[in-house]
Formats: structure tokens, C-alpha cells, sequence
């Protein structure tokens, strides 16, 4: 097969094999086969750029504290925030909650039961609607993930940059004509599956692949070729430094606008170029701090999908414990505000000082 060929009895024959991997294979997961709306919608956000070893402990612990829709709904974003802590990728918890409080005001806080409804919630893309709608509704719609379109690219033989709207189309072309109307659900699982375990992006394991015989990669020798991902954007590299700023037992930090990288989360300041003490003494006198005292501090490094901070720290005492452009904090006040990872190593510092 390729993207624009295959007998209805050759799709019948391979949807047939991987149900039957899948019905064999599945992943012990937490989520697999949930029919709740709710409980499906948080594990595919989740899972959104993470692995899923690293989310069953965050998706276990944050469906004990919201355990439905509305108490999602009725939880301050803060604290939403510090549950997602490590999980990165914040935008999806403000969406996550903003969806919850929409979904909460609906009768009976029930979530659309159709694609376009699903599509009109923050943070719902193509893929997650698919995923809720063919899971718990059972609607024939594809879920068309990073693992989907690998298996896809390789069993049809679609070649092409997955950048380009051609190839996309002819992606979700094939994911329709493969799926099954009667388990949609449990087939679009079933490719994720085959991707997460078999049809690996490098040396994949075609002998255990239930679609080998009608892999047209397999045929041609050109599975390791496919898909054809787009360039890797290179990461830029920035210099920061970071201020601990101590008056007495506390210690100052600030809130992250609400859109953008790493939105709404609290940091300890820090400046983009800053690389002596003349100069981060400036920095800080311009937020509204004055030093009594500057030290070197720890460095440590962060590595974000686009770029990547170099960061050197500085304990600096201050000559005041007021700042209009943050609040000086307690060690259990820090500990209970939500924080990036990126300064996971600042934070335990100022605990440890504090």
C-alpha cells in the first residue's frame, strides 16, 4: 500500500492484525480504557510532549484532588499550577483549567459530544477532540499523534515533509480509511501503542509489527527515511543571571505574565545578558531593590524546546524587604508557589537558607 492505493481487503486484513496486537499488547496504563470525558481529556493533555512513564504519578495525584470536572473548575489556577509542577509545558494547565470552568457552566458540566464542540475548548487541538471523541463517544475520528503519523507514514509509504499541508492531508487520509468505525477508540490506541513500542523512529521492530507484511516501508527499505519530520529549529542560547535576594528570613520573588513562557508561574529575577555584579546591581536597583551585598551563587542549566538558558546565580542581600515589582516570601510561602523546573536548583538553595 501507499498513501493512495490498498484493497478494502487488505485494510480490512491490517486493521484486523493491529486490533489483534492491541487487544494482546496494550499498555498497563492508568487511562486505558476509560470512557470518562474528563479523565480522558486530562491524560491526552498530559501527554502532550511527555512520556507516559513520567505522567501516571501527575495524572493519579491530580485526579485525587479533582476528581471530576468541577472541582477542576473551582480550584485556583495558582494551585492548579503547583499540581502541574515538573510537567512543564504550563500553557496546557491554564488551558486545562480555563476549559474546566467553560465545560462547568454547560448543563450538567457535561463536555461536547462532537468534534466541533471539543475543538471550541482551550487548548483542544485536532488530535485531543479525536482522541475524546473516538474514546468516549465512540465517533469514527482519528487521533493523529506524533506516533500515529509515524506508523501511518510507514505503512502507507507517504513520503513528504510532515510540514507540508499535502502531506498532512494524505496522513489524515490514511488514518480514516485504516480506522476501525466499529472500536475507534481502542484502534486509535492501538496505533499509539504500535508507535510507542514497536514502530520505533529509529531501529523499529518490524519483526514484532502486526502490519509488517503490509508495511510498504518494510517493502522498499526506507523505514528509518519515513516520516520525513521538518528541520529542527536550532536552539538559542541565553545568558542569565539570577538573583536570590535574602532580607531576613525571607526571600524575593515574582510572578511570570499570565501569556507567554512559562505564564503565571512565580521565579526568583533574573536577567537576560547579565554577567557581573556591576551590572546586576544596576538590574536590580532598576526593579526597585537596593544590594547591601552581592555573592556568586550556583549555575545551572535549562533546556527548553527552542532554547536554552545558562544561568549564574547570585545571593544578594537586600536593604529592605519591599519591592514593587515582586514580594519577599517565607520558606513555606515559596514552597506552597508554584515554580518552573528551570529553577528548581534556585529554590532549593533559598529552602535550604531559609
Amino acid at each position: 500500500m501507499d498513501g493512495n492505493c490498498g484493497t478494502q481487503r487488505e485494510l480490512a486484513a491490517l486493521r484486523g492484525a493491529i486490533l489483534g496486537w492491541h487487544d494482546e499488547n496494550a499498555r498497563d496504563l492508568p487511562w486505558r480504557g476509560e470512557g470518562d470525558p474528563y479523565r480522558i481529556w486530562v491524560s491526552e493533555i498530559m501527554l502532550q510532549q511527555t512520556r507516559a512513564e513520567t505522567v501516571i504519578p501527575y495524572y493519579l495525584r491530580f485526579l485525587s484532588r479533582y476528581p471530576d470536572v468541577q472541582a477542576l473548575a473551582a480550584a485556583p489556577l495558582e494551585q492548579v499550577l503547583k499540581d502541574w509542577e515538573g510537567l512543564g509545558y504550563y500553557s496546557r494547565a491554564r488551558n486545562l483549567h480555563r476549559a474546566a470552568r467553560m465545560v462547568a457552566e454547560r448543563p450538567g458540566a457535561t463536555f461536547p459530544a462532537d468534534v466541533k464542540g471539543l475543538l471550541a475548548l482551550p487548548g483542544i487541538g485536532a488530535y485531543t477532540a479525536g482522541a475524546i471523541a473516538s474514546m468516549a463517544y465512540g465517533l469514527p475520528e482519528p487521533a493523529i499523534d506524533g506516533n500515529q503519523v509515524r506508523v501511518l507514514s510507514r505503512l502507507f509509504g507517504i513520503r513528504g515533509s510532515t510540514a507540508l499541508p499535502a502531506t498532512k492531508k494524505a496522513i489524515r487520509e490514511a488514518a480514516q480509511r485504516l480506522l476501525d468505525r466499529e472500536r475507534p477508540g481502542d484502534f486509535n490506541q492501538a496505533l499509539m501503542g504500535m508507535g510507542a513500542l514497536v514502530c520505533l523512529p529509529r531501529k523499529p521492530r518490524c519483526e514484532n509489527c502486526p502490519g509488517a507484511i503490509h508495511c510498504r516501508a518494510l517493502a522498499l527499505d526506507i523505514r528509518e527515511h519515513l516520516p520525513e519530520l521538518p528541520e529542527r529549529v536550532s536552539q538559542r542560547l541565553e545568558s542569565r543571571a539570577v538573583a536570590l535576594v535574602y532580607h531576613g528570613e525571607r526571600v524575593l520573588v515574582r510572578q511570570r505574565p499570565e501569556e507567554g513562557l512559562l505564564g503565571g508561574l512565580w521565579e526568583f529575577p533574573h536577567f537576560l545578558g547579565v554577567r557581573r555584579k556591576a551590572e546586576l546591581r544596576e538590574a536590580l536597583l532598576e526593579m526597585g531593590v537596593t544590594p547591601r551585598s552581592i555573592q556568586k551563587g550556583p549555575t545551572a542549566r535549562h533546556v527548553f524546546t527552542h532554547m536554552i538558558w545558562e544561568m549564574r546565580g547570585y545571593v544578594v542581600m537586600a536593604a529592605s524587604g519591599e519591592s514593587p515589582s515582586g514580594r519577599f516570601v517565607t520558606g513555606p510561602e515559596l514552597e506552597a508557589l508554584p515554580m518552573a523546573t528551570a529553577q528548581r536548583v534556585y529554590r532549593e538553595e533559598a529552602m535550604k537558607a531559609l
